[in-house]
C-alpha cells in the first residue's frame, strides 16, 4: 500500500492530534494493513506486531482504543490485556479483541479480563467502524466523568485523589527511566488568621488566587498541580532536577507575593505569603512515592519552623 507506515499511519487530511488514536495489534502485517484501510480516514492508526511492542506503545503513546488480536506467538491477547489492566497508566484504555474463534468461552474469558468487545474474523468494515465509534464515544464520556471526580471544586485544580494516583505512576516511570523528579509542597502562611479576619468567602477567594498563581507558574503540560488539603498545595514535576524545582518554587513564591492579597494579621508580611518545601529524586536514584512525599513534607515543615515565607529543599540519597 503506497505511503503506509506500519508504525504510525495517517491520511494527512488534518492534524493527527485532532483524531482519536487507535492501536492495532496483530502479528500479521497484512491484517494490520486491512485495518488501516478501514480506519485511517477517521483515526490516527498505530501498529504493533507483538504483545511486548504493544505494551511499550501503550505506555508511551496512550492510544484511545486498542484493537487486539487474540492469537499471537510468545504473548497472546489475553496476557496483553491482563498486563494493560494492571498498569495504572493503561488500565482505562478500552480493548476490542479481534479473533477467528467463535466459542463463547473465549469471549467470556476476554470480557472477564476487561475487554469491552469482540469482533470476529473475517473482518466486516462496517461493523469495525461502528464498534470503534461506539467505544470511543463511551470512553470520552467516562473520561469526562473521571476528570470531574479528580477536580477540587473550590479551586479548579486537581484534588488529592488525583495527585496520589499520579505520584505513584510518575515515580514508577522516573525509576524505570532513571530520570529526575521533584515535588513542591506549599502552605499559605497564617491562613486561619486570614479566615478569622476576612471571613471564609474571602478565604475561598484567596485559595483560588493561589491556585491561579500556581497554574501561571507551571507551564509544562506534564507538570501537575493539586490541592492537597485545606490551604496546602502540591506540584508534581516529572523530569525536573533539584535546581529546576528550587527555581520554580521561588517563582511561585514571587508570583503569590505579586498578587498583593491583603493579610493584616500575618506575622511575616502585610500580604499573603507561602512557605514551600522541595523534595527531589535525582537521576539514577531509586525511591518510593512515600519517600519523596515525606522529604518534601519535611522540607515544608523546616520552612515553617524557620519563620515561614521561605523555601527549604533537599534531594533523596
Amino acid at each position: 500500500m503506497p505511503g503506509f507506515n506500519p508504525m504510525i499511519a495517517n491520511d494527512g487530511n488534518f492534524p493527527s492530534q485532532a483524531k482519536p488514536r487507535l492501536l492495532v495489534v496483530d502479528d500479521q502485517p497484512t491484517n494490520i494493513q486491512v485495518m488501516y484501510q478501514i480506519l485511517a480516514q477517521d483515526y490516527q492508526v498505530l501498529m504493533a506486531t507483538s504483545g511486548k511492542q504493544a505494551l511499550a506503545l501503550c505506555e508511551n503513546k496512550h492510544p484511545d482504543l486498542i484493537l487486539l488480536d487474540l492469537i499471537m506467538p510468545e504473548m497472546d491477547g489475553y496476557e496483553v490485556c491482563q498486563l494493560l489492566k494492571r498498569n495504572t497508566v493503561t488500565k482505562d484504555i478500552p480493548i476490542i479483541f479481534i479473533t477467528a474463534q467463535t466459542d463463547e468461552s473465549a469471549e467470556e474469558k476476554g470480557l472477564d479480563l476487561g475487554a469491552v468487545d469482540f469482533i470476529s474474523k473475517p473482518i466486516n468494515p462496517r461493523i469495525v467502524r461502528a464498534r470503534v465509534k461506539t467505544h470511543l464515544m463511551l470512553k470520552a464520556q467516562s473520561d469526562l466523568l473521571r476528570s470531574w471526580a479528580y477536580l477540587d471544586g473550590l479551586t479548579g485544580v486537581h484534588n488529592r485523589r488525583y495527585f496520589d494516583e499520579h505520584l505513584t505512576t510518575e515515580i514508577g516511570r522516573a525509576v524505570r527511566n532513571n530520570s529526575a523528579m521533584s515535588l513542591v509542597m506549599l502552605d499559605v502562611d497564617f491562613f486561619k488568621r486570614y479566615n478569622d479576619k476576612y471571613g471564609h468567602q474571602a478565604g475561598d477567594d484567596c485559595l483560588r488566587r493561589v491556585a491561579h498563581s500556581l497554574r501561571t507558574s507551571l507551564m509544562r503540560p506534564g507538570d501537575h498541580i493539586a490541592r492537597y488539603g485545606g490551604e496546602e498545595f502540591v506540584c508534581l514535576l516529572p523530569e525536573t532536577g533539584f535546581s529546576g524545582a528550587m527555581q520554580l518554587a521561588e517563582q511561585i513564591r514571587k508570583e503569590i507575593i505579586d498578587q498583593q492579597i491583603e493579610h493584616a494579621d500575618s506575622s511575616v508580611a502585610p500580604y499573603v505569603t507561602v512557605s514551600l518545601g522541595v523534595g527531589t529524586k535525582p537521576e539514577n536514584v531509586h525511591a518510593s512515592a512515600n519517600a519523596l512525599m515525606s522529604l518534601a513534607d519535611a522540607q515544608l515543615y523546616k520552612a515553617k519552623e524557620a519563620g515561614r515565607h521561605r523555601i527549604f529543599g533537599a534531594e533523596l540519597k
